[in-house]
């Protein structure tokens, strides 16, 4: 009788379902334990970096041209505030770089001297500040010490194109570096043939004013909208009359009454 052959060992096959299975459930781990130390470092460091000032806020307002003034701002610097603490004190509660406001007072105090009838407001200055380079810092400068800008605020030419007027060069380029067309210079932009008519050199030290400068385009911009003592900007009538000078937009003229608005309020609380 032939031997039964002998009995084979049953060949175990991999049970790829478990095999996945695992494998996801190693990686889902790692998912999780990963989300928790970014959690947990992401709290450190929220604790660790105290969270900046909220940006100040200027609601724009629908106010008609001449109905009223923007409100009374704080009056910069008296005997029991003086300009260095005032602007430090309005800085904190706005979004105006102190180097700004400093600027925008001084300009405030001297035509308040020079032509009292005309009662301008340092926050109606800050208002077109606002509006016109952020107070200097367009186009990413920054207001330094000297008050010039950490690189010159030129606008771009006005040549014509869609949205801007054509103003062919007044001064030879020697303001905006453009001898075909004129462009809007310095932290208040202005056009170089109304900057050469009411300019004034803030320091009183016998040098050319410089569009640049923070503290002689304040001032030059108080002297323009005050138009040599002829306007009343603490009505309506005159405030409006002088901004839609400066910009004849009544959009304009609300965004910095909007501005300069919001300024007064804050300097005052």
């Amino acid at each position: 009788m032939v031997p039964p052959p002998p009995l084979k060992t049953p060949v175990r096959r991999p049970n790829y379902g478990n095999i996945f299975g695992r494998i996801i459930l190693v990686l889902l781990l790692i998912v999780v334990v990963a989300a928790g130390a970014w959690a947990l470092g992401a709290l450190n460091r929220r604790d660790a970096a105290p969270p900046g000032p909220p940006p100040f806020l200027v609601p724009i307002q629908d106010v008609q041209p001449g109905s009223a003034p923007p409100g009374n701002a704080a009056a910069p610097g008296t005997r029991t505030d003086p300009l260095a603490d005032w602007a430090t004190r309005v800085a904190s509660k706005t979004d105006i770089p102190q180097r700004a406001l400093q600027a925008y007072a001084n300009a405030d105090l001297t035509m308040q001297r020079e032509a009292p009838a005309c009662r301008i407001s340092w926050a109606t200055l800050a208002g077109i500040g606002r509006v016109e380079s952020h107070h200097g810092s367009i186009f990413g400068a920054h207001l330094q010490d000297n008050g010039l800008p950490s690189r010159p605020i030129i606008g771009v030419p006005l040549n014509g194109s869609a949205g801007v007027r054509a103003i062919q060069d007044t001064d030879g380029g020697r303001l905006d570096g453009d001898p075909t067309w004129d462009r809007a210079v310095g932290p208040m932009q202005f056009i170089p043939g109304t900057w050469n008519r009411w300019a004034k050199r803030a320091a009183g030290d016998g040098q050319p004013a410089d569009p640049q400068n923070i503290d002689d385009a304040a001032l030059t911009a108080a002297r323009y909208l005050c138009a040599g003592g002829a306007r009343d900007l603490g009505t309506g009538q005159g405030w409006w009359s002088a901004v839609m000078a400066y910009n004849n937009s009544v959009e304009y003229g609300q965004n910095v009454f909007s501005g300069a608005d919001a300024y007064a309020r804050a300097s005052a609380s």
